[in-house]
């Protein structure tokens, strides 16, 4: 057995988990601890860091049985690894093996969500089950994930880790908050819930006349596209950014007065800690994730459009308490237990 740490990362490759694993990978290259990255096809173009790297990379598509075959030839290769994206190896090593659970879809899929999303996630859900016993660790961002993962999959309590973690914002321009503005980064799969915030704040704008909606929506998502184009069109103030850069995004937080957070489920919520750290308020969705990682200034019911867009007018109306964040850093304490 050779002393090599595996990042398995193959299902990552955008949004915050990609985030992450960018932050894992430069602080494993600055550690000079030796590493084999097992890495998503789609990112190759995309981590320039490891252009010079002196460790191994293999760029494979995210498919079980690819990822199969890259085990059962490397399988003995390892002294410990880390499955980065929610899914234990598909065979049993002799390496220590961590599992970094991710989605909290695993656990519980957002009830308004299509019959072909809830049916792909409990594909998902057995996969996951029946890998559970190739992980000898979990390590999970929240105290409420880790208990929901360990009433859903029947994991001993003494395999949990908690281990949050996320690169830090340099905020090197000092940004001029824009009064009444509203912000939401984020990818635009369903379960975000970008719909209903559209339409509440378009009810919320036709009652206070004032305030703005700023988000990022990829022009993938060309419903949502067309759909903000048209309220656009009838003189509501939206503007999407579409993708933005992670070094930009401070400015974007910075220029914004709230943060504003409905999606029906989150893992951890990464945007949540960046927008605090950046001096946004925060109103969110009334869920459990939400209360996890922060003491939001405000909540609404995500599911409700008038509860949100009551909400998005009571924020003007109020004297906000700011946002506190309740989450830590962890990544030394990350590197040091791999």
């Amino acid at each position: 057995m050779e002393n090599k740490l595996l990042i398995d990362a193959i299902y990552i490759n955008d949004s915050g988990g990609k985030i992450l694993l960018d932050y894992l990978l430069l602080e494993l290259e600055k550690s000079g601890r030796k590493c084999i990255y097992l890495l998503d096809k789609r990112v190759e173009g995309n981590v320039d860091f490891l252009q010079n790297t002196a460790n191994e990379v293999y760029f494979l598509e995210g498919s079980l049985y690819k990822r199969h075959l890259f085990y059962l030839k490397h399988k003995d290769r390892f002294a410990s690894v880390l499955c980065f994206g929610d899914l234990p190896p598909s065979v049993k090593l002799k390496a220590k093996v961590f599992t970094y659970l991710q989605s909290d879809l695993y656990i519980k899929v957002p009830k308004d969500s299509s019959l072909k999303f809830r049916f792909l996630f409990f594909l998902k859900q057995t996969v996951l089950r029946f890998l559970c016993k190739n992980s000898d660790f979990w390590m999970l961002q929240t105290e409420t994930i880790s208990r929901n993962f360990r009433n859903k999959f029947n994991v001993a309590e003494d395999k949990l880790m908690l281990m949050p973690f996320y690169p830090p914002f340099r905020k090197e321009r000092i940004m001029v908050r824009e009064k009444d503005s509203f912000v939401f980064v984020s990818n635009a799969v369903p379960h975000k819930n970008h719909l209903r915030l559209i339409n509440a704040f378009c009810k919320f704008f036709d009652n206070e006349k004032r305030g703005k909606l700023t988000v990022t929506v990829d022009p993938v998502y060309q419903n949502l596209i067309s759909l903000i184009q048209e309220k656009q069109n009838l003189g509501y103030p939206i503007v999407n950014l579409g993708f933005v850069e992670r070094e930009k995004l401070a400015e974007v937080y910075s220029a914004s007065e709230f943060l504003v957070y409905p999606s029906l489920a989150e893992s951890f919520g990464l945007a949540i800690l960046e927008a605090i750290d950046c001096g946004c308020k925060v109103i969110g969705a009334d869920l459990p994730y939400l209360y996890a990682v922060c003491k939001p200034s405000l909540t609404f019911n995500p599911l409700d459009e008038d509860s949100i867009a009551k909400t998005l007018s009571l924020s003007l109306k109020t004297t906000l308490q700011p946002s506190l964040s309740k989450t830590e850093n962890e990544i030394e304490k990350l590197l040091k237990t791999l």
